[in-house]
C-alpha cells in the first residue's frame, strides 16, 4: 500500500484529481465524487484511505451496495491501521449498519491494543447495546496500562452511572475533575456528568451548578455565534413561511393523491424534544404492522436538502412551497425512502412508516407538501420539563443543539418549534393528533392504543413489552438508556425541584402550559 500511495503522490495530475475528488465530497456533489473515486481506486487499488472516501460518496449518493464494498474494501487493506478502522466504524453507524461498526472496532482494537480511541469506541458501542460489562472490560484495560486517562476515567464513571452506582460516580468524577483532565471534551463532559449524578442523588442546587460550568467552559472552548445566527436565520424564514400559508393549501396538498404503487402509509411523530418521543416510538414500533424510524436522517438529505426554497416574503415562500413540481417532490420523495428503507435491512413488509424526528417538527409544512395523507403525531409533555430536561442534555453542538447551552436559549428553542405546532394546528387541513407524556407513563396501553388506533393498527400484546424489544435493538436517541426499562413516571413534575432556576422563564412559558392546557 505505501509504494502505491506515493505513486500517487509523485503525480501532480493525480494529486489534482484526488483535490477535486475530494472537493466534490466535501461540498455534497457526491455524483461527481463517486465517479472521480472509482476511477482513483481502478488506478491505486491498495489505497485503503480511497476506498474509505468512495464510501462516504457513495453512500451519500444512496448507492449502498457500493457504499459496503468499498468501506468493506478499506477496512480489508488496512487491517493494521487502527485509525483508519474506527473511522470505517464510525462510517457505518452513520449508515446505521451497527454490525459493521462493531466489527469495525474490534479489528481497530486487535490492530492496537494499546489505542485509547479504538477501545473508547468499542466501549461506547456495548454501552448503547447495554453490553455494560463488556464495555467495562474495555474501560479497564485503558486504565490498567494509563490509570490516569481522561477518557478511561471518564468513561468508567458513565458506566457507573449507567449501573445506578451513582455514589461512585460521584467519587469518581469529583477526583477526576479534581486533577484537571486534559482532554477538552472530558474537561466538561465529566462536570456534566456530575451534573446528572447529584440529579439522582437529590442534591439539585450543586447538580445545577454543575451542568452551568460545563455548559460555559463549552463556550470557553468555542465560538458559537455562527451556529447561533444560522439557528435564527432559518428561524426567522420558517416563521415568515407559517405566515404565508392557508389552510386552503394546506388542504389542496393533502388531496393530492400518491403514486398508486406507494406502498405505504406515511406517519411523522414529532413534538419537542424531551416530550416523551422515543417512548411513544417504542411503543409503535413494537406492533408488528408498524416499522418506526429513530431519528433517521433521511428527511433532512434528500428533501430538505434538495427542496430548498428561495428567500422573500411571507406570501412568496409560501408559494415557491406550493409551486414546488410533483417531478421535483417524486425524486425527493423516492430518495427519502430508499435512504429509509436501507435502515430496515429487509424488514419493511409492513403497513406504516413513522419518522420519529422531534426537531423536524419545524418542517412540518415541507412533510404535508411532499406526503400528502401523512398522519401526525405530537407528543406534548409540561413545558417546564421540556425545557428543564433539553438542558440537562449533552449533544454534539450544532445549529439546534447550541441552543441548549443555556436555559434562555432552551425555552426561545421550545417557543419556536411548538409555535410552528401551534400555526400549523390552527391552519388544520390534515390528521393529528396528540398523545401527551404524562398519559403515556401513567396508562401506556390506554396511550399506546389512541395513538396506535390513530394510525389505522389495533393494540398488539407486543406493545406492552416494548422495553422488552428495545433491549435487543441499537437506538440513536439521546434517551436510548432511558426506554429499556419499562414506564416509570419519576420524570413527571421532575421541573418542581428546579423551581428557583426556571422561576425567570415563567412568563416566556406560561402561554405554551395554557395552550397545552398544564397547570401554572
Amino acid at each position: 500500500m505505501p509504494g502505491d500511495l506515493n505513486n500517487l503522490q509523485r503525480s501532480p495530475r493525480d494529486v489534482a484529481r484526488l483535490q477535486k475528488a475530494q472537493q466534490h465530497l466535501s461540498t455534497g456533489r457526491f455524483g461527481p465524487a463517486m465517479s472521480a473515486y472509482q476511477d482513483l481506486t481502478s488506478r491505486f487499488p491498495l489505497v485503503a484511505e480511497l476506498w474509505f472516501e468512495l464510501g462516504s460518496a457513495a453512500a451519500g449518493e444512496l448507492d449502498f451496495a457500493v457504499a459496503s464494498q468499498a468501506l468493506n474494501r478499506a477496512a480489508d487493506l488496512a487491517p493494521r491501521n487502527s485509525s483508519l478502522l474506527v473511522l470505517i466504524g464510525n462510517k457505518y453507524l452513520g449508515l446505521r449498519e451497527t454490525n459493521d461498526a462493531r466489527d469495525c472496532f474490534e479489528r481497530a482494537v486487535a490492530a492496537d491494543p494499546a489505542s485509547v480511541d479504538a477501545r473508547i469506541s468499542l466501549a461506547m458501542w456495548f454501552e448503547k447495546e447495554r453490553e455494560l460489562s463488556k464495555a467495562r472490560t474495555e474501560v479497564e484495560s485503558i486504565l490498567a496500562r494509563l490509570p490516569r486517562d481522561d477518557q478511561g476515567r471518564y468513561f468508567r464513571a458513565l458506566l457507573l452511572h449507567r449501573e445506578k452506582r451513582n455514589t461512585e460516580a460521584e467519587t469518581a468524577l469529583r477526583d477526576l475533575i479534581k486533577d484537571g483532565p486534559q482532554y477538552p471534551y472530558v474537561r466538561y463532559a465529566s462536570r456534566h456528568l456530575l451534573g446528572l449524578v447529584l440529579d439522582e442523588l437529590g442534591q439539585y442546587g450543586e447538580a445545577f451548578q454543575c451542568l452551568r460550568n460545563a455548559k460555559a467552559m463549552i463556550l470557553e472552548f468555542a465560538d458559537l455565534t455562527l451556529l447561533q445566527r444560522e439557528y435564527d436565520h432559518a428561524e426567522n424564514q420558517r416563521r415568515r413561511l407559517l405566515a404565508g400559508l392557508t389552510p386552503e393549501l394546506i388542504r389542496n396538498w393533502q388531496q393530492q393523491p400518491l403514486p398508486e404503487n406507494f406502498p405505504f402509509r406515511m406517519a411523522f411523530l414529532g413534538g419537542h424534544p424531551r416530550s416523551g418521543t422515543t417512548l411513544l416510538e417504542q411503543i409503535l414500533d413494537a406492533h408488528p404492522g408498524l416499522l418506526a424510524f429513530d431519528e433517521p436522517l433521511a428527511f433532512n438529505r434528500h428533501i430538505l436538502d434538495r427542496l430548498p426554497l428561495p428567500g422573500g416574503s411571507s406570501k412568496s415562500r409560501a408559494d415557491s412551497l406550493n409551486a414546488l413540481k410533483s417531478g421535483q417532490i417524486q425524486t425527493a420523495r423516492e430518495k427519502y425512502l430508499r435512504s429509509l428503507l436501507h435502515q430496515a435491512a429487509g424488514q419493511a413488509n409492513t403497513e406504516v412508516l413513522l419518522d420519529k424526528n422531534p426537531s423536524l417538527t419545524a418542517m412540518l409544512p415541507h412533510w404535508l407538501r411532499v406526503f400528502p395523507q401523512l398522519k401526525v403525531i405530537i407528543a406534548l409533555r409540561d413545558p417546564r420539563d421540556v425545557v428543564l430536561s433539553c438542558y440537562f442534555l449533552n449533544l454534539v453542538l450544532n445549529a439546534t443543539n447550541v441552543n441548549f447551552l443555556s436555559l434562555e436559549r432552551t425555552a426561545k428553542h421550545y417557543s419556536d418549534l411548538m409555535d410552528t405546532w401551534l400555526r400549523m394546528r390552527e391552519l388544520g387541513g390534515f390528521e393529528w393528533r396528540e398523545i401527551r407524556y404524562e398519559n403515556i407513563v401513567q396508562h401506556p396501553k390506554e396511550a399506546g392504543t389512541q395513538a396506535t388506533g390513530f394510525l389505522g393498527l389495533s393494540w398488539h400484546a407486543d406493545q406492552g413489552r416494548f422495553h422488552e424489544t428495545a433491549r435487543h435493538k441499537f437506538l440513536f436517541a439521546p434517551t436510548y438508556h432511558e426506554v429499556r426499562q419499562p414506564v416509570y413516571q419519576r420524570a413527571v413534575g421532575r421541573w418542581k425541584n428546579y423551581a428557583a432556576v426556571l422561576e425567570p422563564l415563567r412568563a416566556k412559558l406560561a402561554p405554551y402550559c395554557q395552550a397545552f392546557d398544564y397547570p401554572h
